[in-house]
C-alpha cells in the first residue's frame, strides 16, 4: 500500500513533516529541479534518517547503515568509482550472481540497468542515507580510483564549451591538482592521521599517512602530476613556488569534514624532487578534557592544583610527538579567563587560542625566546608559556620569571620528570634557583590503544614479562590484545591515549636539590610523596584491557629493569580497582 502513497504523503504520515512544509517545498522543488526529499534536507524540515525510512517503507526495500558495516574490497570493486560517485551508490554484497546495491535513490532504473549490463549480475536494491554512500566510497575506493574520476571529470569539463568563460577563481577551485589535494587532505582527516607525506622517487610519487604514531602507505597519483601537485600546496601556503632548491614552511587554513583544520607545510629538496610533509591540527582536539588525554583521576588532581598557583615553573617532558603541546593548551584552557593577562612564545604557534596572546619565534628576524620573553614581562603578563627550554638563556630567563611572580609554563626533553631537574642544572642554572622556581613535573608517552572490536586474551612471552618485571604476578594479572579486524585494518590497535607521571617539589625533595643529591633519592623521596613512574601507570591501562604490554613496553620501557616492591604493589592495587 506505501508503494502507492506519495513519498511527501508517507512524510505527513509518519509525523515528520506538516502540509504546509511539503508546499513549501514543492514549490522549491518546482524552481529548482531537485528531488522532494533533498529540498526537505535542505530546508530542515526532515532528516537523511526520516526519508531514508520512507523511502524504504514505500518501496519495501532493506534499509541497511553503512557505518555498521565492513565491506568487501572485492565486491566494491565490480563498480568504477565513476559510476559509484554518478548515481551515489555502492556496492554491499555478492552472493552468487545477485549484487545487491546500495543506493540513495533505488529508483534510479538507469544506474540498476547500467550496472546490471556491466556486472552481468541481477541487482539487489537497498536503500541508504547519502552521507553513509558518500563516506563508504571515500573509504573504500582509493585515492588513485578517485582521481581517475577527477581528471576524467576535468577533461569532460574542457571539452564542453561555453558562452562565457568562468573566473580565474573558480578554474583554481575546480581544477583536477585542487580537487585531487582537497580529496588528500579529506581522506587524512577521516582517517585520522596527524601528517601526511608526499615523497617523490625515481618512478613514482609515494604518499603515506601518519596514523596513531604509525606511517601508512596510500595509493598516489602518477609521478606526472608531481610538479603540479606541489606546487598546488604551495601556492595555498603562502610559499616560492619557484624556490626548489632550499627548504621552506608554510601553513595555510581550511574547513574539512565540517572541522576548521590548521595546516603546517613543511618541504625539503630531495635528489627526486621536493618532499612535502603537511602536519594536521585539527581544532576539535582543543576540546579535549584532561581525562579524554589519558591522566587517572590523581594525577589530574595534583596537576590541577599545581596549574593554579599564582607563580612558580611547571614543566612537562616528553620526546617529540609525546602529546605535550596537547597537554599544554588544555592546560591553558582550563586556566585561561578574561581576568588573566596569558602570552605564550611557540615555535611554531599550533592552535589559535582565544583570550591567550601567542607569538611566533622568528629566529632570522631576530625574534627568539630570550628576547621574546624579555619583551613579554614588559608586558605585565599573569602566565607565560614558553614553547621548549632548548638553551641556558631561555632556561635562566623562565626560572627568573617564575621567581617575579609569573606561573610560567613550557616543556623540555628528558626521558622522566625528576630528570627534567638534572636537565635545568645541565643548562646551567643554579640549584638553588631551580630549587626555588620548580614547582612540578609532568612526565607523559603516547601508547597505542587496543582496538575495542577484536580484543582477545592472552599470555605474553616469557622474555616480555621478564622484560616487565611482571613474571611472578603473570598468572593473576588478565593481558588483553587486539586481534586484528576490518575496524582497525588487522594492526590490533586503534586510537591513541596518554600516559603521564607527576612528581611534586615538596620542600624535601627541594632540600635534596640544592644538597646535590643523585635522581634516585630524589626518586625514591617522590615515591613517598606518590610519584609513580610512567610504566607503572600504565599497568593501570594494562590491567583495564586498555593496551596491550608489548606496546606499554615500546613507549615507556621499564626503566628499573626489574621488579620492585613499589610496581608490585601497584599491579595489585590496579587489580582491585579494576575488579
Amino acid at each position: 500500500m506505501n508503494a502507492k502513497k506519495k513519498i511527501g504523503d508517507l512524510l505527513i504520515e509518519k509525523g515528520y513533516i506538516t502540509g504546509q512544509q511539503l508546499e513549501e517545498a514543492v514549490r522549491k522543488q518546482a524552481v529548482s529541479g531537485r528531488r522532494l526529499g533533498e529540498v526537505l534536507i535542505d530546508l530542515g524540515h526532515i532528516t537523511e534518517e526520516q526519508l531514508t525510512d520512507s523511502i524504504s517503507d514505500r518501496l519495501s526495500v532493506p534499509k541497511i547503515s553503512l557505518t555498521s558495516m565492513i565491506l568487501d574490497p572485492k565486491v566494491v570493486q565490480r563498480v568504477s568509482v565513476d559510476l559509484a560517485r554518478r548515481y551515489t551508490l555502492i556496492p554491499v554484497f555478492a552472493v552468487g550472481s545477485t549484487l545487491t546495491l546500495a543506493m540513495a535513490d533505488p529508483l534510479n532504473v538507469v544506474a540498476i540497468e547500467g550496472i546490471k549490463y556491466l556486472t552481468g549480475c541481477n541487482i539487489r536494491r537497498a536503500v541508504a542515507s547519502p552521507s553513509e554512500i558518500k563516506a563508504a566510497i571515500n573509504e573504500y575506493y582509493s585515492i588513485a580510483d578517485s582521481l581517475l574520476h577527477i581528471m576524467d571529470s576535468g577533461r569532460d569539463a574542457e571539452s564542453q564549451t561555453t558562452a562565457a568563460l568562468p573566473s580565474a577563481d573558480k578554474v583554481e577551485s575546480e581544477s583536477p591538482v585542487a580537487k585531487l589535494v582537497d580529496l588528500i587532505l579529506s581522506k587524512a582527516i577521516q582517517d585520522r592521521a596527524t601528517d601526511i607525506h608526499i615523497e617523490p622517487e625515481e618512478a613514482r610519487l609515494r604518499i603515506r599517512y601518519r596514523i596513531d604514531g604509525i606511517m601508512r602507505e596510500e595509493a598516489a597519483p602518477p609521478k606526472s602530476m608531481q610538479s603540479e601537485l606541489v606546487s598546488r600546496i604551495k601556492i595555498a601556503a603562502n610559499l616560492d613556488v619557484s624556490e626548489k632548491r632550499l627548504p621552506q614552511d608554510g601553513r595555510f587554513m581550511t574547513e574539512l569534514e565540517g572541522a576548521i583544520v590548521d595546516l603546517r607545510v613543511s618541504t625539503l629538496p630531495t635528489i627526486h624532487g621536493e618532499k612535502v610533509v603537511i602536519r594536521l591540527l585539527d581544532r576539535r582536539n582543543l576540546l579535549l578534557s584532561f581525562e579524554q588525554l589519558g591522566f587517572n583521576a590523581k594525577v589530574e588532581h595534583f596537576w590541577k592544583n599545581v596549574i593554579r598557583k599564582p607563580e612558580g615553573l611547571i614543566l612537562i617532558t616528553g620526546p617529540t610527538s609525546s602529546g605535550k603541546t596537547s597537554t599544554l593548551y588544555t592546560t591553558l584552557q582550563e586556566i585561561n579567563s578574561v581576568e588573566k593577562n596569558i602570552i605564550t612564545v611557540e615555535d611554531p604557534v599550533e592552535y589559535s587560542l582565544t583570550l591567550i596572546n601567542q607569538i611566533q619565534i622568528n629566529e632570522k628576524a631576530g625574534l627568539t625566546f630570550p628576547s621574546t620573553l624579555r619583551a613579554m614581562l614588559r608586558q605585565n603578563p599573569d602566565i607565560i608559556m614558553i614553547g621548549e627550554i632548548r638553551d641556558s638563556e631561555t632556561a635562566s630567563m623562565a626560572i627568573r620569571s617564575a621567581l617575579t611572580g609569573h606561573l610560567v609554563l613550557s616543556t623540555v626533553h628528558t626521558n622522566d620528570a625528576p630528570s627534567a631537574i638534572a636537565r635545568l642544572i645541565d643548562m646551567g642554572v643554579e640549584r638553588y634557583l631551580v630549587a626555588s622556581a620548580l614547582k612540578g613535573i609532568l612526565a607523559q608517552r603516547l601508547v597505542r590503544l587496543n582496538c575495542p572490536e577484536c580484543l582477545e586474551d592472552y599470555r605474553p612471552s616469557d622474555g616480555i614479562l621478564k622484560r616487565a618485571g611482571l613474571s611472578e604476578l603473570a598468572d593473576t594479572m588478565s593481558f588483553r590484545r587486539g586481534a586484528g579486524c576490518p575496524q582497525c585494518r588487522n594492526t590490533g590497535l586503534k586510537g591513541l591515549t596518554g600516559i603521564f607521571e607527576y612528581v611534586e617539589i615538596t620542600p624535601l625533595i627541594a632540600d635534596q636539590i640544592i644538597a646535590d643529591v643523585s635522581l634516585n633519592v630524589i626518586r625514591e623521596e617522590a615515591r613517598r610523596g606518590g610519584y609513580v613512574p610512567l610504566f607503572e601507570m600504565g599497568l593501570e591501562k594494562l590491567t583495564s584491557g586498555q593496551v596491550c604490554l608489548e606496546e606499554l613496553l615500546k613507549e615507556t620501557s621499564n626503566l628499573e629493569n626489574m621488579f620492585d616492591p613499589y610496581q608490585q604493589a601497584y599491579v595489585k592495587a590496579a587489580d582491585a580497582s579494576r575488579v
